[in-house]
């Protein structure tokens, strides 16, 4: 399934609300932590695409057929400018920059690739049964316990550091 976004960033609400709708009949509920991660990295991509580029682009999402069904989610937005995405280190200050140091941490992967005159960037989540541990938290822990409070496991899955 795919949305074509025009260059305008009232396209960037658009995308976020085409892509809760796509939620509905894949068996991720819309309570789910995957559910935002992958909300907020439609968001962050298509911003990309619309801020950076100027440009058209698509917006693609792979979602699995039902809830028992452990699968990955896959994202790609793809535009007709050939520059490549650059992540950045924003300072403290900055209100941009960020975006792809957001897709980095929250995605389970991502790239990009060329494709055609322009390129595509992807990124994909791995849907977690309730019996798979989350990935280790940032730190280095020997078990999730150690690197999460119990007060946080609103966060289960996402790389943070406790300090």
């Amino acid at each position: 399934m795919q949305l074509e976004v025009r260059p305008d960033p009232a396209e960037v609400g658009r995308a976020r609300r085409w892509a809760r709708s796509r939620l509905a009949g894949s068996g991720i509920g819309a309570d789910e932590s995957l559910a935002e991660i992958l909300i907020l990295l439609v968001s962050e991509l298509v911003t990309n695409a619309v801020v950076h580029t100027g440009c058209p682009a698509v917006l693609r999402l792979s979602l699995p057929g039902g809830a028992d069904e452990p699968a990955t989610v896959r994202l790609e937005v793809a535009d007709s400018s050939c520059r490549a995405p650059v992540p950045r280190c924003a300072d403290g200050e900055e209100t941009g920059g960020r975006g792809l140091a957001l897709v980095d941490g929250l995605a389970d992967r991502w790239g990009w690739s060329p494709e055609g005159a322009g390129k595509r960037i992807w990124c994909e989540l791995d849907r977690r049964t309730p019996t798979q541990e989350p990935a280790v938290a940032y730190g280095g822990a020997a078990s999730a316990s150690e690197a999460v409070p119990a007060s946080a496991s609103a966060y289960e899955g996402l790389a943070f550091e406790v300090v």
